[in-house]
């Protein structure tokens, strides 16, 4: 198997990696970038096409790049796409595609990085590989349903075009629940289910939110985070559940004539999905907007939680040091979910390594003294 050697390596070419990338680069750090999709931008890519940001451009820019498009715009998931790509190419990041890691463990004081192309050794791992995971979230009893019923995860659906001819039944009621509901109640009886789990007050892309967005991106990075108390207790909160309606709101739902129930699907009858109090559901189509699951099993190392989450502060593993994390759900702050807290987080967690690097310096020279180097 070949092997080669890296200081830094970053798993994940997604907003965090990159900004984990520019910040090694800026501090003349050695680093390597590995990332599964055979381009930059892919993951983004691979979203349903109508999805836009829920930030407007001003606030989705990464460090020493600003987002290409207008101040109050919101940009759609293949503009991201393609401004990750533009952003690496920029600083002539290193970043090698089609390379998914298929193990972390550790190897002497530093890491063994193993990919189907040979094994790079490291001091330092930066696991940049998502906010909420790899593995699509679906309840077990989905797999009762009737095989004629047309099943995604949101992470599947594009277009109303992947739908059978019918009703649709859209499980999840969160922001990314409600965008597709919407979409596909343009061509289908639609169905959305789900607690209410709120929305903002104001139209997403209304003159008050332009008014009122300065101060909502104070609040989601300077006081909702990991160092206020109410940070600390809406953690667990946002890492567990959906957020607030944001761009498609219920009167938007209302007006496209979504049925909006907040009864969870519990289970199947005859082949049909029921809700809470026995209603079952003949629909032609389950769009599963259920969320993911953390499935780190790929990293062989005990810094894990049993919730799956790992034990790190502010992205930084103290009980395997030289391991990170950055771009987790509210790894610091809430605006570690947005793009453009992306940038800060990973600066918290380069600063902390090349400290760490750096603080290595004596003692590696004291030992090739003694060596006779």
């Amino acid at each position: 198997m070949h092997t080669e050697r890296h200081e830094t390596v970053i798993i994940g070419a997604g907003q965090a990696g990159l900004c984990a990338g520019h910040h090694l680069a800026r501090q003349n750090r050695q680093f390597v970038i590995l990332d599964g999709g055979r381009r930059i931008g892919d993951n983004w890519r691979s979203h349903w096409d109508s999805l836009r940001l829920y930030s407007p451009a001003r606030y989705d820019g990464l460090p020493g790049m600003r987002f290409p498009a207008p101040g109050w715009s919101f940009p759609g998931k293949d503009q991201v796409a393609d401004f990750l790509e533009a952003y690496a190419r920029r600083f002539r990041l290193p970043v090698r595609t089609e390379t998914r890691v298929q193990r972390v463990t550790r190897d002497g004081d530093g890491y063994a990085v193993t990919t189907a192309d040979g094994l790079l050794l490291a001091e330092n791992v930066i696991v940049a590989t998502g906010t909420f995971g790899r593995t699509p979230y679906v309840p077990g009893f989905a797999a009762r349903l009737d095989p004629a019923i047309r099943q995604l995860h949101s992470s599947e659906y594009r277009n109303q075009a992947q739908l059978c001819d019918g009703p649709v039944l859209v499980v999840g009621a969160s922001h990314s629940g409600a965008d597709i509901a919407y979409e596909s109640a343009g061509g289908h009886a639609t169905v959305l289910c789900g607690r209410d789990t709120g929305q903002i007050p104001f139209p997403l892309e209304s003159r008050v939110m332009r008014v009122l967005f300065p101060l909502l991106w104070l609040l989601a990075d300077h006081v909702l985070t990991t160092r206020t108390p109410i940070g600390r207790k809406l953690r667990p909160e946002i890492r567990t559940h959906g957020g607030p309606l944001l761009r498609v709101r219920a009167p938007d739902l209302a007006a496209a004539g979504v049925e909006r129930v907040t009864a969870r699907t519990t289970g199947v009858q005859d082949g049909r999905p029921v809700l809470e109090g026995g209603r079952v559901l003949d629909v032609a189509n389950v769009v599963w907007c259920t969320g993911f699951r953390q499935n780190f099993d790929w990293i062989d190392l005990p810094v894990f939680r049993e919730d799956g989450w790992p034990q790190e502060e502010a992205g930084i593993v103290s009980g395997s040091p030289g391991l990170y994390f950055t771009g987790l759900a509210f790894q610091r702050a809430f605006s570690s979910m947005l793009i453009g807290g992306a940038g800060r987080d990973a600066e918290i967690v380069v600063d902390h390594l090349v400290a760490r690097e750096r603080a290595a310096l004596p003692s590696t020279a004291a030992q090739g003294v003694a060596a006779g180097r």
